[in-house]
């Protein structure tokens, strides 16, 4: 058994008991049920962790992740983590949070082959192609890609409000808004690109506005 893996069965012993320190009612309430408030759709990046990020205890943050958080129409992981969020869990919010740095949206502005991770990064292609003579624009490199990852992530909330789920939810009347943000690894702290979206209104709004 590798050192490493010692380590984090040993890390899981301390904070089980850390936890009981502080409430020794701690696992007993967590399983009883969660209803958390927000559904966090984020990138898989390790250095990302979303409930840390926002200050958030379990129970309280549903997540989902992929490579450069991506909400691809076809992706049956996505859309069964989003109906059970919004339909079973009764979130208010959803969040698609992209980073500065992020590796796939990198990967997506060049034409290097990496692997079986190329059809996915089709999809971030995708993006560049639709906003391709902005970016194109930019001269400064690291300029052109934080804006590629600000775009990616607006466009993925956009593409999120018009999932099936998300438009019976606000036929049904249902209070839900998705919201996009970018987090910078050299500073911990997000930027609201304020594509918050609540009614199909707002999505007609907010896209005029931000495109």
């Amino acid at each position: 058994m590798s050192d490493f893996y010692k380590k984090i069965l040993e890390n899981n012993k301390k904070w089980v008991e850390t936890s009981l320190e502080k409430d020794p009612n701690y696992f007993q309430d967590l399983a009883k049920g969660q209803t958390p408030p927000l559904l966090w759709i984020g990138c898989s990046d390790s250095r990302v962790p979303a409930n840390e990020i926002v200050g958030a205890k379990p129970g309280e943050v549903f997540v989902h992740r992929n490579i450069a958080n991506m909400v691809v129409h076809s992706d049956m992981n996505m859309l069964s983590v989003l109906d059970y969020a919004v339909n079973v869990l009764k979130v208010k919010h959803v969040l698609v949070c992209g980073h500065y740095g992020c590796g796939g949206v990198k990967a997506a502005m060049g034409n290097d082959s990496i692997g079986i991770i190329d059809n996915w990064i089709r999809h971030i292609k995708d993006v560049y192609r639709l906003h391709s003579s902005y970016l194109d624009s930019i001269q400064d490199e690291t300029e052109r890609f934080n804006t590629f990852v600000e775009l990616n992530v607006k466009e993925q909330v956009f593409d999120l409000a018009k999932t099936s789920i998300v438009q019976a939810a606000w036929r049904n009347g249902q209070d839900l808004t998705l919201h996009g943000w970018a987090y910078g690894l050299n500073s911990g702290f997000v930027t609201d690109l304020n594509v918050n979206i609540s009614s199909e209104r707002d999505l007609d709004e907010v896209y005029q506005l931000k495109f």
